[in-house]
């Protein structure tokens, strides 16, 4: 460094005095307004009305999307920033953000017309409005693109829709949801458009909200498209051209989502030095026996490495150009980061448990949400088995 220059150091592959203050402002209004909330959320798959609102009024909202729209004009390593801060306190509210703000508004800001972004980006950026994506459906799951049979056929100025889609984040809660359909099956996963379909829009209804063993308060559901009506104008990019906005938006969600992984790992850590310290056995802390050591030690190792592969990704995620995205290193290198990230976080919640005994097994302790939490993360977003084929083929390309 040069001797003259009075700017703030900072250490490779550490975060900017500026970086760490989003994390340090997400994570402390998540821990001292969303971290009351876990409770009745996992009871009751109870949805806080407030929250986007309040989310919006901190300005994580629209993070990615251009101020003259209503968003931030920031970029998408912060959003992933806030996602790590919320999820380290209520990682259902992290997970509802990530499908509002990322998979929805961002898809929405990177390839929506100007009159599309204008429509729907400023209540989507005040929390006015919440976002959901409509992909996976009964029939296609990790096949999404070739196995999906909702389709969407054009009738002068409109589509006409008709499908199902399920296990979609936000569903209940939804006012705008950015869904795929096939608009010429005879091009298979290269006839896929992206539409937005708005709540109360004829022929669309929730068919049934769903109950889950995590993330509970994020709320799930089954979406029924009976020719339903979408005006021509909620085409998100050109008519057939929508893989590239799936496969550019899959990527972009594996770095985004890895970041929960990294804040509930977190947590998870936390919770487990604090109950090592405090809880008593043999007439000393649980925490001065060696063998509870070595498992904090692991689990340290792991959260520490989680958060230098997961903030590299979100770096060159960072550089995707719209229409990227599906082909190459960063194709590679998101797949490879949620892996990692979701495997890791659910085996640093595993041994928090088996550190907390039997108190860990009890449904109300914080760390047992966390536990039953993780699972969904090496399936939502791509399996780990998908996403080591994904690695694979990139490898072998």
């Amino acid at each position: 460094m040069n001797s003259c220059d009075n700017s703030v150091p900072t250490l490779p592959f550490s975060l900017t005095p500026a970086q760490q203050q989003i994390l340090d402002l997400a994570s402390d209004f998540a821990r001292k307004e969303l971290w009351p909330l876990q409770q009745r959320m996992d009871d009751c798959e109870w949805w806080p009305d407030h929250v986007m609102p309040a989310l919006a009024q901190m300005g994580f909202l629209g993070v990615t999307v251009d101020p003259l729209e209503g968003g931030a004009g920031s970029d998408f390593f912060t959003s992933g920033l806030i996602a790590q801060g919320l999820a380290r306190w209520n990682h259902a509210i992290a997970l509802s953000y990530v499908a509002h703000e990322n998979l929805c508004l961002n898809n929405i800001a990177r390839n929506g017309s100007p009159a599309l972004r204008r429509r729907y980006a400023p209540g989507l950026c005040k929390g006015t409005l919440i976002g959901a994506l409509g992909l996976t459906e009964p029939g296609a799951g990790s096949d999404a693109l070739g196995s999906m049979a909702t389709t969407a056929r054009r009738e002068g100025d409109r589509y006409i829709v008709n499908g199902r889609k399920l296990y979609i984040t936000n569903g209940p809660i939804a006012d705008v949801v950015l869904i795929y359909a096939k608009t010429d099956r005879t091009r298979g996963a290269k006839g896929i458009s992206a539409l937005v379909v708005e709540k109360g829009s004829p022929g669309f209804k929730v068919a049934q909200k769903l109950d889950k063993v995590g993330f509970r308060g994020s709320t799930t559901a089954e979406l029924v498209f009976d020719d339903c009506v979408v005006p021509a104008e909620n085409l998100v990019g050109s008519e057939n051209e929508g893989v590239a906005i799936v496969m550019g938006g899959l990527d972009l969600e594996r770095a985004i989502v890895a970041m929960i992984s990294v804040g509930m790992a977190e947590r998870a850590l936390d919770l487990a030095i604090d109950y090592a310290k405090t809880r008593r056995q043999f007439g000393r802390a649980i925490g001065e026996f060696q063998l509870i050591q070595g498992k904090l030690a692991e689990m340290y190792v792991a959260v520490e490495t989680m958060k230098t592969f997961c903030y590299r990704t979100l770096a060159h995620a960072n550089a995707m150009e719209p229409g990227g995205g599906g082909r190459g290193e960063i194709h590679k290198l998101t797949a490879a980061a949620i892996l990692y990230a979701a495997e890791q976080c659910t085996r640093v919640a595993s041994d928090s448990v088996q550190i907390h005994g039997g108190m860990g097994y009890m449904r109300e302790a914080e760390i047992n949400r966390l536990y039953r939490a993780a699972k969904l993360l090496e399936i939502g977003a791509g399996t780990s088995e998908i996403r080591k084929l994904i690695i694979a083929g990139e490898l072998l390309r």
